[in-house]
Order: C-alpha cells, then sequence, then structure tokens
C-alpha cells in the first residue's frame, strides 16, 4: 500500500540572530546555513530540506528582519518578507533571552496578513529558568493567534523533534518535491562559499563586519583524489584587506584551513582551497555589484 506524503514549504522567520540558521541545519542534519553570533549573517533565502517516508519539509531560512542601512540590508529584509506569501506554514522565532521589541512587533504585524498556520518557537530556552517561559509565551499570545507554541534549544536539540512532527501533520498532501537524499537546493558552490564568508566572520570578529562576499570561482576534480576549489572574497576597503590577509598570510591561511575542512564534508572529498582577496569599494550599496555577487533586488 502507498504511503501517502505530507509535503509544503514553511519558512522560519525572526529577527536576526535568534537561531534560525541553527535549527535549519539541525533539522536537516548537516550544515546548510553558516551560522554566527553576529547579527544579519543569513543573506539569501535558504531551502533546506527535511525529507521521511511519509513527509516531505522545506523549510525556507530567511534573513533576519532589521532596519536595512544599506542596499544590501533592503534586498535581505525584502527576501524575508517576501516568503510569507509563498508557504504553507510559518515558525516564528524568537530568542528566550530577549525582550519583544520593535523587530518581533514588525514582523507580527505582517503574519496578521498571513492566512497560514504560524507556530511560535521560542528559541534558547537552555539559557534561561524555565519559570520564565510562561510570560514570554504570554506576552506573544496578546498579540497574535498562534497555531501552536514550542519552546526549543536549536543548539542541544531540546523539542526540535516534537515542533517537526506537529509541521508535518499540518501539511497538505502532495508530491515530494526533491529527491529524497538533497538536503538544499543551493548549488553546491554557493553552499561553498557560504563557508568561506562564515569562517570569515569567525576568526576576524568587529575588524571585517558584513562587508564581506564571497565568489566561488572554480569547482574542479584534480584527480580521483582532490577537488579545486577556487574563490574570491570580496571587501570594501584596502584596510579590510589586510586584515584578513593577516601578517605573513596568517589570518587567510587559517581561513582557508578551517572552510576547506567544511567543504570536505560537504563535497565528500578531499579538497584543495584557494583564496584570493579583492577590494571593491561600497559593493553594498551598488546595485550592479550586488546582482553580479548574487543579491538580486528585482526578485522581489
Amino acid at each position: 500500500m502507498e504511503i501517502k506524503k505530507h509535503s509544503g514549504f514553511v519558512a522560519i522567520i525572526g529577527r536576526p540572530n535568534v537561531g534560525k540558521s541553527t535549527f535549519l541545519n539541525r533539522a536537516v542534519g548537516q550544515k546548510v546555513a553558516i551560522m554566527s553570533d553576529k547579527a544579519q549573517t543569513t543573506r539569501n533565502k535558504i531551502q533546506g530540506i527535511y525529507t521521511t517516508e511519509s513527509t516531505q519539509i522545506v523549510f525556507i531560512d530567511t534573513p533576519g528582519i532589521h532596519k536595512p542601512h544599506s542596499r544590501l540590508g533592503d534586498f535581505m529584509v525584502k527576501a524575508a518578507l517576501s516568503t510569507l506569501n509563498e508557504v504553507d506554514a510559518v515558525l516564528f522565532m524568537v530568542n528566550a533571552t530577549q525582550k519583544r521589541g520593535r523587530g518581533d512587533d514588525f514582523i507580527i504585524k505582517r503574519l496578521k496578513d498571513v492566512k497560514k498556520p504560524i507556530f511560535l518557537v521560542i528559541n534558547k530556552i537552555d539559557q534561561i529558568h524555565p519559570d520564565h517561559l510562561l510570560e514570554i509565551v504570554d506576552d506573544y499570545r496578546k498579540e497574535l493567534e498562534f497555531k501552536e507554541v514550542y519552546p526549543i534549544s536549536a543548539l542541544q536539540g531540546n523539542n526540535c523533534e516534537e515542533l517537526i512532527t506537529a509541521i508535518s501533520g499540518t501539511l497538505p498532501e502532495g508530491p515530494q518535491f526533491y529527491p529524497e537524499d538533497q538536503v538544499t537546493d543551493h548549488p553546491e558552490r554557493f553552499i561553498a562559499g557560504e563557508l568561506i564568508r562564515e569562517k570569515v566572520l569567525e576568526l576576524t570578529r568587529e575588524e571585517v563586519p558584513h562587508s564581506v562576499a564571497v565568489i566561488v570561482e572554480r569547482v574542479k576534480r584534480e584527480d580521483e583524489e582532490k577537488i579545486l576549489v577556487q574563490a574570491t572574497i570580496i571587501v570594501e576597503r584596502s584596510s579590510q584587506k589586510g586584515i584578513l590577509i593577516g601578517k605573513g598570510g596568517k589570518m587567510l591561511k587559517t581561513i582557508g584551513t578551517k572552510a576547506r575542512k567544511d567543504i570536505e564534508l560537504l563535497l565528500g572529498d578531499k579538497v584543495y582551497l584557494e583564496l584570493w582577496v579583492k577590494v571593491q569599494n561600497n559593493w553594498r550599496d551598488k546595485q550592479t555589484d550586488l546582482k553580479a555577487l548574487g543579491y538580486r533586488q528585482d526578485d522581489y
């Protein structure tokens, strides 16, 4: 007897740094979205695919909602909000350690027009006392009616499986959109570039903020034992280039070593990674540069 499959698209929306990418990676079982404790790490809508015998959930991890300060920031907010009109359910994720703020209120206002099931997901419950949880739930429930509320720890996995089961129950019967072994719709080249950018954010901290983009120029199998990956890191100022290269090239070498390990896990083979750094002044505010780097504002 054929098992009926429930399938659909689910948006993960919330303020920056609430743990959307961490949850997505846990749900699909491997890293498809980069993680950083810096706000606004995710720039594009990243799709992660969770598949079982009876369910396929296509999660869409959106950029965090924030007040934009550049064309890139404007693109990120439009990308996040446009998702709400395309999905079968929405996960509104909030940080248990932060009080409801203007960013949350802005999202709630938009969610009031959404006709699909909305789950309130309170993340990072491992960082608060359980007694505070009811207060957080009551605060949000005053503002919007949610289908269900799930307190989770995306980092530790608490309640994540239960949340996924609940989401599955709301999805319509439908086709399997992707092969069962596929975990993202983004090409490997895109994910490799994101993994490099993650290491830049992790290792340079405040010195090189969000003025970094990565272009993977080439992915080529050199022989049976090795894949060549060549990538360029784009920054806005010469001083940032100096920081990324480091004394005697030490910083760039460290970035490359850490990124290579993640890319090898992604590609399932040995990788030889070559990195360059290039200055492109004020690329975040130039429409032509944004399009060249894959941020297509006119898509929204």
